[in-house]
């Protein structure tokens, strides 16, 4: 069937405000130099959206701002990515969320202000946009307040209009990693936690049998370790794939950009291993500019990793 989007992205919709240097504040009206501030896209949903349109797939974006500076500055930037952001919904009672990243090397600390990202519900989604998709990607499940209560009811609807779906939970700031999400699991094709998220989610200490654990119960796996790569059990046996060795500037975003390759990989009918292969490209390649979109490769660049 002929659609209008080869994925439709679920999730947050908020700027990054970048600090890096020396970001660990002192209290007690102490003022410290950074070296560095960047005000980019930010949200895991956002750079997941933006890194498959810059692969070549065609995107509409789903989420809610505030009538602000801030939901500007995100509907311009996606705008300009060839997204289509038909389905924002903007309040003019809530402000536009915000994350500021205090970035140090390899490692960073978020602070995040949801403002009106929690607003969403499943009655702002409509329908007719879901069926104008082939795949339905969600992010950032654990801080959809709104619409995480409704969110396996979203899965069911987009199987029922012959519409595959995705997950990455991201973090859970409650850190209770429950909220329903296996009863989502149930309507999932593709599932793409973190090493972290894995673990907590399975309720498992060790990392292996917590990736067994979940590959059972999902069609699609794939875990995400940070600068080792990505892996899953497939078929009985494990697969695993390295990142690329690159200079690294800013991690922000990595994974959201393996989200990416990955699902391009997937929905083209690739097999397993070489999906994770481009989510690693993709991931690793994401590291060389500040903020998460800046360096996302196009499917050109990321296919001359592959050898």
């Amino acid at each position: 069937m002929e659609r209008d989007f080869d994925i439709l992205v679920i999730g947050e919709l908020n700027p990054d405000l970048i600090l890096s240097g020396d970001v660990l504040p002192e209290f007690g009206q102490v003022e410290k130099l950074v070296d560095d501030a960047t005000l980019v896209i930010g949200a895991s949903a956002a750079i997941v959206a933006c890194g498959a349109a810059r692969l070549g797939l065609r995107v509409g974006f789903v989420g809610t701002v505030g009538r602000d500076v801030f939901g500007d500055f995100m509907l311009d930037q996606l705008r300009a990515h060839g997204i289509d952001v038909s389905g924002v919904v903007r309040s003019p009672d809530l402000h536009t969320g915000l994350s500021v990243i205090l970035n140090k090397g390899n490692d960073r600390a978020i602070l995040t202000f949801p403002g009106a990202i929690p607003a969403l519900k499943l009655v702002d989604i409509p329908v007719s946009l879901i069926s104008r998709a082939h795949h339905l990607h969600l992010a950032s499940y654990f801080i959809q307040a709104g619409l995480r209560p409704d969110v396996p009811v979203l899965f069911k609807l987009a199987h029922a209009h012959g519409v595959t779906t995705s997950l990455d939970t991201n973090y859970d700031p409650a850190e209770t990693w429950d909220g329903g999400v296996w009863q989502v699991l149930e309507n999932c094709d593709v599932f793409l936690p973190n090493a972290t998220e894995a673990k907590a989610i399975a309720r498992m200490g060790e990392g292996r049998k917590a990736i067994r654990y979940l590959s059972q119960r999902v069609p699609v796996l794939a875990v995400k370790l940070g600068a080792e790569g990505a892996c899953t059990w497939f078929e009985g046996s494990q697969v695993f794939v390295p990142s690329l060795k690159v200079e690294v500037v800013d991690t922000v975003g990595a994974g959201d950009s393996f989200d990416a390759g990955f699902l391009y990989g997937w929905l083209a009918g690739w097999d397993i291993k070489d999906s994770l292969r481009l989510g690693c490209i993709c991931g690793s390649l994401s590291t060389r500019a500040t903020g998460g979109t800046a360096a996302q490769p196009d499917l050109a660049e990321a296919r001359r990793y592959f050898a």
